[in-house]
């Protein structure tokens, strides 16, 4: 399986879902938009349920990747890939927003594609654990940062964005006094 033709579908499956929403997800808008006949998205994808798993085992994958990277570069080993999951989470653009929106949607009308999620979601939560906070102080930043992704996913009080900078400054500062 080409991994360009496949990271072909997947972008313009994402574009579709940004731009339109997850309802206008059809394998024929897809291989409309990766300027493939339907025959060829099917190779690669034989269902809009593979499809929408394939979305989303991308989304983590890209979010883990970005999150090991920064946690690579951290020049304190303590709290570190607490830190980069935080920097992550804060930064995603509101594009990123909308395919979470959109996969999220996409997995209450299936459960089955929640379980790549649940998955990370226990790895990212071991790795907090693991990252030489103290383990209360970990779980309480995990959940904080779990907190404003939900807020802002479903437009739940969100903060201003001097709040949410202030909100960044200090979960970064517990991480470093641990």
């Amino acid at each position: 399986m080409k991994t360009n033709t496949r990271d072909s579908i997947l972008t313009a499956a994402s574009h579709i879902v940004q731009t339109e929403g997850i309802l206008e997800l059809t394998l024929e808008a897809v291989a409309k938009q990766a300027g493939l006949s339907k025959g060829g998205l099917l190779y690669h994808f034989p269902s809009k349920e593979e499809l929408i798993s394939g979305m989303v085992d991308h989304v983590i994958a890209q979010y883990i990747d970005n999150i090991e990277k920064e946690a690579e570069q951290g020049p304190v080993v303590k709290g570190r890939w607490t830190r980069a999951f935080i920097k992550e989470t804060f930064h995603q653009g509101v594009t990123s927003q909308k395919m979470n929106a959109g996969l999220l949607a996409a997995a209450a009308y299936n459960p089955e594609f929640l379980q790549p999620m649940q998955d990370a979601y226990s790895d990212w939560k071991q790795k907090i654990e693991d990252d030489g906070l103290e383990e209360t102080t970990a779980t309480i930043l995990r959940l904080a940062v779990d907190g404003l992704w939900f807020s802002e996913l479903f437009g739940l009080a969100p903060l201003s964005t001097e709040q949410r900078e202030n909100v960044y400054k200090r979960l970064m500062k517990v991480t470093e006094e641990g």
